[in-house]
């Protein structure tokens, strides 16, 4: 585990700084260091006018990384590094107590390498800290089976109502499923699990709505205006903009590269190729062959959680059922302390059971939920499914060590239901494992572009792992080989199932893929002439410039610091009226104007460029573009009646 945890480290820290930062989030942090009125409603521009769609929990993170490690495009990266970090033990240890150790090192390896997750963690948005909240909030619910205890039962929900707050409604993916592990996993009647989960969500209710409830305490004029919201209000931003929007029919969000069928996208590298649009929803969604949500970066680890782990799942519940009765007669009854011993066991067979069941049931429905989920929603991020990354992982280590175990000759522990079932049990691991070889190549040669060397070392590894389970079957063998067998079949799969993730890892390193997106970022022969100019001109203004859109000038921000006076929030929502514009022209609080879209025909309705203060100003400034520096004109603008 100290060596897998080393290559997550390596994967996730490696080049980090050099990867592109995401401006809007960036802005954010930047910002919210200014005041605390700033860090607690997470603003976007000094001036606190406008915040962030999100309540800022990870930003929090963000801005202590900045403030004790200096300002970077590292230090932004760091909580979510670490946290990607953390969750490789954090789910060795979940995993190795829900089945075994063996499944534990499988599940924490296909974790530690899985690349959505890898570049995720090296990405500065906060999908990744949510992810490790989630694994705890599964760690407490877990410790609450083993003990019987509801205080570690509210420890995960109320660790479930902080991802709410760092992720809003991408944290209910995995809701149902821990939901369902402890009402099967806890002991008692029915009555009385029922009564603790209620409790449960009364503690979740309290901790996911604490930070938005915390906003009224303040009054109307203190709180920033929410971009993405309909009326300003952070709960309109977290529950249509962040919720029903995102799950609904509206359309992909402006600036966003649509996957158009049939169209010839250019593949002459493998970068090329990644940047295809994640393609529109269908079963097969999460399976594609390209893109930045392809089959190299999440599907073929998917494809083989689903192939092995469920069925490990279902017989997992099977043997638990099947299990003897530990009150059986027994000769040990007479004695006290065989009685003791015998009470001992039954309430040992008793929590592997009840573990068996939540297994079963509460992975399951966390895995089925965010296929089902992500595989049908329009509005779809790669770094969305970090929600269901590590059940996908656990269930793959769970299966792998459970199919695996078909080339031993003790079985897995969970055959308690007597030989026959015992061999049944053994052919059905072998042909699942067979299959799952066969498709983990043949998915492997379709992924391929331009690496034919992974290739090679997937299929080389699926024939070692094949022959390792043929060799276990054959007497002639010495028995301390065919003892071996299942660690070189587990090892050689492994092997079959990474190589194309691992090759798709350093791509990413290589290429310094983020998953942030550059949403307010302004190119660099526009920003530096234009905040060297600015700053050289403000002739005591309070704001640097009026920007046509809030998420337009992040970058600006994140350089200079500086109040901006926004024009227009999300959709073009006019927020800066041509009359206050006018009269803080007056006031000499603000001279220029930064419009850098134009207005077309299409989609007038959302386009800030086509809004009324914008359009007002491009009719009544004076354009300084030239003069300014910049290497175009209709961008900078003097506002009228501002000094020269």
């Amino acid at each position: 585990m100290a060596l897998i945890t080393l290559g997550a480290a390596v994967l996730r820290l490696a080049h980090i700084g050099q990867v592109p930062p995401d401006p809007f989030y960036d802005a954010a942090v930047r910002s919210m260091s200014l005041s605390w009125h700033n860090f607690f409603f997470g603003v976007y521009e000094p001036s606190g006018s406008v915040s962030i769609d999100k309540p800022p929990v990870d930003l929090w993170l963000q801005v202590i990384s900045t403030k004790l490690l200096g300002y970077s495009t590292t230090t932004l990266k760091l909580p979510e590094a670490f946290a990607g970090i953390a969750a490789v033990p954090l789910l060795y240890a979940l995993v190795r107590r829900i089945w075994n150790a063996t499944a534990g090192i499988v599940a924490a390896f296909a974790f530690a390498v899985l690349p959505i997750e890898v570049i995720t963690a090296r990405s500065d948005t906060m999908d990744g800290v949510m992810m490790l909240v989630i694994l705890l909030a599964l760690a407490c619910v877990l410790r609450a089976v083993d003990s019987g205890r509801r205080a570690w039962l509210f420890a995960g929900a109320a660790a479930l109502g902080v991802a709410f707050d760092v992720k809003l409604l991408e944290s209910l993916v995995a809701l149902p499923g821990i939901a369902l592990f402890a009402y099967l996993g806890m002991p008692g009647s029915r009555v009385r699990r029922i009564a603790s989960l209620v409790g449960a969500g009364a503690v979740y209710v309290a901790v996911a709505l604490s930070w938005l409830t915390a906003t009224l305490l303040f009054p109307a004029h203190d709180r920033p205006y929410a971009i993405g919201s309909t009326n300003g209000s952070a709960w309109n931003a977290a529950f249509v903009f962040n919720g029903t929007d995102r799950l609904g029919s509206k359309s992909a969000e402006p600036g966003a590269t649509i996957y158009e069928p049939g169209h010839r996208y250019p593949v002459a590298t493998q970068e090329q190729r990644d940047h295809i649009p994640i393609v529109p929803p269908s079963p097969t969604r999460l399976l594609a062959t390209v893109g930045p949500l392809s089959g190299q970066r999440l599907g073929l680890e998917l494809a083989v959680a689903l192939l092995l782990g469920l069925p490990a799942l279902a017989w997992g519940l099977f043997a638990a059922r099947a299990r003897p009765d530990p009150a059986r007669p027994n000769p040990a009854r007479a004695d006290p302390d065989g009685e003791a011993a015998l009470d001992a066991s039954r309430a040992q067979d008793d929590r592997r059971a009840r573990l068996q069941r939540a297994a079963a049931g509460g992975l399951g429905l966390w895995m089925l939920t965010g296929v089902v989920l992500y595989s049908h929603m329009i509005r779809l991020h790669p770094r969305y499914v970090e929600a269901f990354t590590p059940v996908v992982a656990a269930l793959l280590g769970i299966g792998l060590a459970w199919a695996a175990s078909a080339a031993g000759t003790s079985g897995s522990g969970h055959d308690a239901s007597g030989p026959r079932a015992g061999a049944m049990l053994q052919r059905v691991r072998v042909g699942l494992l067979v299959a799952t070889l066969a498709i983990v190549v043949y998915y492997s040669e379709r992924l391929l572009y331009g690496a034919p060397t992974a290739f090679w070392v997937s299929l080389a590894g699926a024939l070692g792992a094949l022959a390792c389970l043929a060799l276990a079957r054959i007497p002639a063998v010495p028995a301390r080989l065919r003892e071996l067998a299942p660690a070189g079949v587990i090892a050689l799969t492994l092997v079959a199932v990474a190589a194309i993730p691992v090759k798709a890892d350093t791509t990413a390193i290589a290429n310094r893929v983020s998953d942030a997106g550059l949403v307010g970022e302004i190119p660099g022969d526009q920003q530096r002439p234009l905040s060297a100019y600015l700053l050289a001109h403000q002739d005591g203004a309070y704001y640097e410039v009026a920007a046509e859109s809030a998420t337009s000038v992040g970058s600006l921000i994140v350089k200079d610091a500086r109040p901006i006076l926004v024009l227009t929030t999300y959709d073009s929502r006019v927020f800066t009226s041509i009359s206050k514009l006018e009269r803080l022209v007056s006031q000499g609080k603000v001279r220029y104007a930064f419009l850098n879209t134009f207005c077309t025909s299409q989609a007038q309705s959302v386009n800030p460029a086509c809004s009324a203060p914008v359009k007002w100003i491009r009719a009544h400034a004076t354009d300084v573009s030239i003069k300014a520096g910049l290497p175009q004109g209709g961008l900078l603008y003097l506002l009228p009646g501002a000094k020269p």
